[in-house]
């Protein structure tokens, strides 16, 4: 490890020593990632499309056709066993035991300084081709950001940057992936801008752009040069029908709420179960499997549909069944585990809701419709957005996607009023829901965003007091006085943390000496204290140190697994959290 470093330092110095400008210099790595960034994209898709092969005997993103010739027992079991293998490899592999995705991204861009594990990128990878390629109602396109960010992540790491340029080669990852997952440079680079690293600057736009043409540049050499969907002519939008988008953009809006609100349902649900949360994807597999036997078109990134949709080849009442069939199946598949995104889920739903809006409309009023095609198109574009938090970069992934730039106006105008609605009414994005239900705010202050950048793992002692549960009393007596702790973790035989013991605890049994042999510590631990996870940020720490008036706390692997890993104390926390604040104030003033 300390000679690899070594060379990736040394790598850089002669770089520095031929080129003297930094700004240059990042150029020359943001084309770098956006290379690697676009390969690996392309090894992610053949990814699932070998694992769609061996599970369904075809790669074809057609999937909703095939399955119906296929036994009715392959197509229940392919995502129940896939799901097993996805739970089992997130159980063992991944922290927290939960997939990763954009949220964790975002996270690492705003919280982490651009720090991402290539290990949990790769396992995530990995997980995510498996539950599409098993079938699972998710996207690819978010597990392609998050791997492309890891691999940016990774370099700046590696190189040791500063804080500034590691998060810049974050967004040239994910910027790279975008531009090579929908053919769509114009949109990776905004994308990276407006999600990730949060503005335009000049500084940081420049390397992302030179990624996202290098991404789309691996990726258009691997699959070729056409658009994602191909419209059959091209419809013209008239300035009459502008009510009628507006009317689709509020339908999108409430659409794309529903689709959100029902995941975060699922994930509480899953949560509430009394299940090992390896088996939970397995459970999910197979609801989506009978899904899948009455409306196959739930099944996978959907796209196939999508251009169905667009086609239109679905009536009114088989447009209805797939949009809440879809929905039921994405909040499960993501709820209760698989590993996947959500713009994939969000076109075929925005697809298939814009379609049924087109029908009822060109219905109403024939002579003033662009066609229920043009409506589909647009409702992609509307609820996409919505969800992602992105209007700008979605409207111009669906310009990409379908090379049809005459709905310009009816895209826009759609995107602008569902992302307004969904912004008022529910949350700024997905994303941004998923981080606040996990206690992180990104508009909180300079300290608040410190102490989320600070995990408890990092400022957790190892050596601490821990006593089986058989100690006697006189056990107990001497650790309190002889090692100074104020507290005793009392453990399994298991290594999972039973519950504490204070002086406090021992008040009653202090001076009874004949009790020795009768009361062992399982008898007077505190069981359930507070505990904390390792993951856990220091915010998280001091709020339930202030809450519950501890000063040490344990600290246990994982809400599932409540082995003790460590403990932590309030004086610790804050000597680091002042650290971190300190170096992060000189940084802002130009000193780093």
């Amino acid at each position: 490890m300390a000679i690899s470093r070594f060379t990736y330092a040394r790598l850089l110095l002669t770089l520095r020593r031929f080129v003297r400008n930094d700004h240059l210099i990042l150029m020359v790595l943001a084309l770098g990632v956006g290379c690697a960034s676009g390969a690996a994209v392309v090894g992610f898709r053949e990814a699932i499309d070998l694992i769609q092969e061996l599970f369904y005997g075809s790669d074809s993103e057609r999937l909703s056709q095939h399955v119906q010739s296929l036994p009715w027992w392959q197509v229940l079991s392919a995502p129940a066993v896939g799901g097993l293998a996805v739970g089992l490899l997130v159980h063992h592999f991944l922290p927290g035991r939960r997939p990763h995705g954009v949220a964790d991204v975002i996270e690492a861009e705003n919280l982490k300084d651009g720090w991402m594990s290539s290990r949990v990128g790769l396992m995530s990878a990995i997980t995510s081709a498996l539950s599409i390629g098993a079938g699972a109602s998710v996207g690819r396109e978010g597990p392609a950001v998050h791997l492309g960010a890891s691999l940016g992540g990774w370099i700046g790491r590696r190189l040791h940057l500063t804080r500034s340029l590691k998060r810049t080669l974050l967004g040239c990852g994910v910027a790279a992936a975008v531009a090579a997952s929908f053919n769509a440079p114009l949109a990776g680079a905004l994308f990276a801008n407006e999600v990730v690293i949060g503005h335009y600057a000049l500084k940081a736009f420049a390397p992302v752009v030179v990624a996202s043409v290098a991404g789309t540049a691996i990726s258009r050499y691997w699959f070729g040069d056409f658009p994602a969907f191909a419209l059959v002519g091209h419809p013209e939008v008239s300035f009459w029908e502008f009510p009628a988008f507006i009317g689709l953009g509020i339908t999108c809006a409430i659409c794309a709420i529903v689709m959100m609100q029902a995941i975060v349902m699922a994930s509480n649900l899953s949560k509430a179960t009394p299940l090992p949360g390896w088996i939970k994807p397995a459970i999910a597999g197979l609801g989506v499997g009978a899904f899948a036997l009455v409306v196959p078109q739930v099944l996978g990134v959907g796209y196939g549909v999508t251009e169905d949709a667009m086609l239109s080849t679905y009536a009114l009442g088989t447009l209805l069944v797939i949009l809440v069939c879809k929905i039921v199946a994405t909040a499960f598949s993501l709820g209760w585990g698989f590993s996947g995104g959500v713009f994939s889920p969000a076109l075929v739903i925005g697809a298939v809701t814009g379609s049924a809006y087109g029908i009822l409309a060109t219905g109403v009023f024939p002579e003033l419709s662009s066609g229920p095609s043009a409506y589909t198109v647009v409702g992609m574009g509307a609820v996409a957005a919505a969800v992602l938090g992105a209007p700008i970069s979605t409207t111009l992934i669906i310009f990409e996607m379908t090379s049809d730039y005459a709905l310009t106006l009816g895209v826009m105008l759609a995107v602008v009023v569902s992302s307004e609605v969904v912004h008022q009414t529910y949350d700024r994005s997905f994303f941004t829901r998923q981080l606040r239900l996990r206690g992180i705010d990104l508009t909180a202050g300079l300290e608040t965003e410190v102490m989320q950048t600070i995990t408890v793992n990092k400022v957790m002692r190892r050596e601490y007091v821990s006593i089986g549960m058989g100690a006697s009393l006189d056990d107990m007596r001497h650790l309190l006085q002889s090692t100074g702790t104020r507290e005793l973790f009392v453990v399994k035989d298991t290594g999972d943390l039973h519950g504490t013991v204070t002086l406090a605890d021992l008040s009653d049994f202090a001076f009874q000496h004949d009790l020795d042999s009768l009361v062992n510590a399982g008898d007077v631990a505190r069981v359930n204290p507070p505990v904390l996870n390792r993951y856990d940020d220091i915010e998280v720490a001091v709020n339930l140190m202030e809450k519950t008036k501890e000063r040490i706390i344990a600290v246990i692997e994982s809400t599932d697994d409540r082995k003790l890993v460590g403990a932590v104390t309030y004086g610790e926390v804050m000597t680091e959290f002042n650290r971190k604040l300190m170096e992060r104030r000189r940084e802002e003033l130009g000193h780093d």
